[in-house]
């Protein structure tokens, strides 16, 4: 028999501390981690330290305010709080500031307690998903919607990819046509020829989020910004080569672990996000051509794009090439873990599930999982669409949940129509559970069959229901138009604003604002920040 489907999401159960033999720690355990007396003395910070120094002196973005924060690495008991995402345009979605806004502010609230902490962004230049990083939406004043696409290679991981000269001018086209006042607009453009100075498609975005959220001159009130990292760098591949080399030792057993985890997963009713079939490995190998490929082993041999490799070719590729091999999703934590002293993984929702099947991993790699820590949910409200949405008693979150719903019983509440409401409803239920059990003390063999009936019919009514708020609502936004205008800011193209909107949409309307509201939040939770 089936376990029932769970009512919660592994992140909310997470959250709830209800998987404790699926997580080391939880959100809870986050006073604990200042106390820590000895944290990773195994760990070579100086060559971590002397690897990012190399990167960011070829990224072009070292400086002093950087190489304090670099020293600060460097001290014997230092952590760092990490988070990351895949290198979109422009920055990406919103969430992808946002999650950077996070670690920083993570790492300053344990930075309070003792020793150094310091944010890190890993850039998932090793992703070879053009699709998810080519596009970004955006949305002036004239509320006339901006996409920006660009034409992207396949299944070449985002850190080998160029950038050219093409995207730069459609970038430049995209801003030059956006409504906004004219020096704001300037502002972000020269911040944006800044970041387009990079060679590389990641190098663009990794500029990016050193200008908005890396370290800054004492002083300026960001000190103890985020330091950026790019695994694909050979100085920092060379430091995860070791752990690499490790995995290659039993190649199965990490995909085994995984499933061993997705088994309890399913047996709580969950439904597990990481599956690994039969021969894969957590690797991928990148060819010749730049194509990613899946590593399989068949228990004698390794092969990826129809090539056979032996053990020992592996490492020696490890050895001349280490950014070649690198690892899939299920391995890339505990991989990133062992290159970095980290007290907390600043993750979304996802990412949680996922790490509900890592830490097994973990184990074979000799590592403990850091804390999970739910990153910030921003999601933010320009002054009309704050105006619209108290003029109908709604919140940002009620109505991404289902727009026509919630604006049709917002609006069937305010005009008085009882038979739209939850109320009446309930009414209802409460007079059949009435009738049901005087039917049941006359003939107690009705009682099931008149349970059945009520159910029957509020489940039909509430059907009904719905169709006559979400009627109300239609016909209000033929009227005003004003649902659509919702749409548009709260869930462009059908998605929640922070997964579809580019951040630089807000720097463009608002100036320094947004940035300044960021990070004068708590480092997680959800929150709606007006902006006018």
């Amino acid at each position: 028999m089936k376990p029932a489907p769970a009512l919660k999401s592994i992140a909310q159960a997470y959250a709830d501390g209800e998987l404790p033999t699926l997580f080391r720690l939880n959100p809870g355990d986050l006073p604990s981690l200042a106390g820590r007396a000895s944290f990773r003395p195994d760990l070579d910070r100086a060559a971590l330290a002397a690897a990012l120094r190399e990167y960011h002196r070829g990224l072009g973005t070292l400086d002093a305010a950087l190489e304090a924060q670099l020293a600060r690495l460097e001290q014997p008991n230092s952590a760092v709080v990490v988070t990351g995402q895949q290198a979109g345009v422009l920055g990406g979605p919103a969430y992808s500031v946002h999650k950077g806004a996070s670690a920083l502010l993570l790492a300053r609230e344990l930075n309070t307690q003792g020793a150094p902490v310091l944010p890190i962004y890993w850039v998932a230049s090793q992703d070879h998903d053009a699709a998810e990083v080519a596009s970004a939406s955006l949305l002036d004043f004239s509320e006339t919607p901006h996409r920006l696409h660009l034409d992207l290679p396949q299944g070449v991981p985002v850190g080998r990819m160029p950038w050219k000269p093409e995207y730069t001018a459609a970038v430049r086209e995209l801003i030059a046509g956006f409504d906004t006042d004219p020096s704001r607009k300037t502002a972000v453009l020269e911040l944006l020829d800044w970041a387009m100075k990079g060679a590389g498609y990641a190098d663009v975005f990794a500029r990016l989020l050193h200008r908005l959220l890396g370290p800054r001159v004492p002083g300026s009130g960001l000190e103890g910004g985020l330091i950026v990292l790019d695994p694909l760098h050979p100085a920092l591949a060379a430091l995860m080569a070791p752990a690499l080399k490790r995995e290659l030792d039993r190649p199965l057993e990490s995909s085994r672990l995984i499933e061993e985890a997705a088994a309890q997963l399913e047996a709580r009713g969950f439904t597990p996000q990481l599956r690994r079939p039969a021969g894969a490995t957590n690797l991928f190998l990148e060819g010749e051509g730049g194509v990613r490929e899946l590593l399989r082993f068949d228990g004698r041999a390794f092969e990826a794009g129809g090539v056979s490799y032996t053990r020992a070719q592996l490492e020696t590729l490890l050895d001349q090439r280490p950014d070649r091999l690198t690892p899939a999703a299920g391995l890339r934590p505990a991989i990133q873990d062992a290159l970095l002293p980290t007290l907390a993984f600043v993750v979304g929702p996802g990412e949680i599930a996922y790490g509900a099947q890592l830490s097994g991993v973990y184990a074979l790699h000799g590592l403990e999982q850091p804390l999970l820590w739910p990153r910030l949910s921003v999601t933010w409200l320009e002054s009309n669409v704050a105006r619209m949405l108290s003029r109908f008693g709604l919140t940002a979150g009620q109505f991404q949940v289902d727009p026509e719903r919630a604006l049709g019983e917002a609006l069937a509440t305010q005009r008085g129509a009882a038979a739209a409401s939850a109320e009446r409803l309930n009414e209802l239920q409460a007079q059949f559970a009435r009738l049901s059990s005087e039917l049941a003390a006359l003939d107690p063999t009705l009682e099931g069959a008149a349970a059945r009936t009520g159910t029957r019919t509020l489940a039909q009514l509430s059907r009904l229901q719905g169709l006559a708020v979400r009627a109300l609502a239609r016909a209000e936004n033929d009227r005003t138009g004003q649902l659509s205008r919702l749409r548009l800011h709260l869930l462009p193209n059908g998605t929640p604003q922070e997964r579809e909107m580019n951040f630089l949409t807000y720097l463009l309307k608002h100036g320094d604002e947004p940035l300044r509201l960021l990070l004068s939040q708590r480092p997680g939770g959800s929150v709606s920040l007006k902006l006018e």
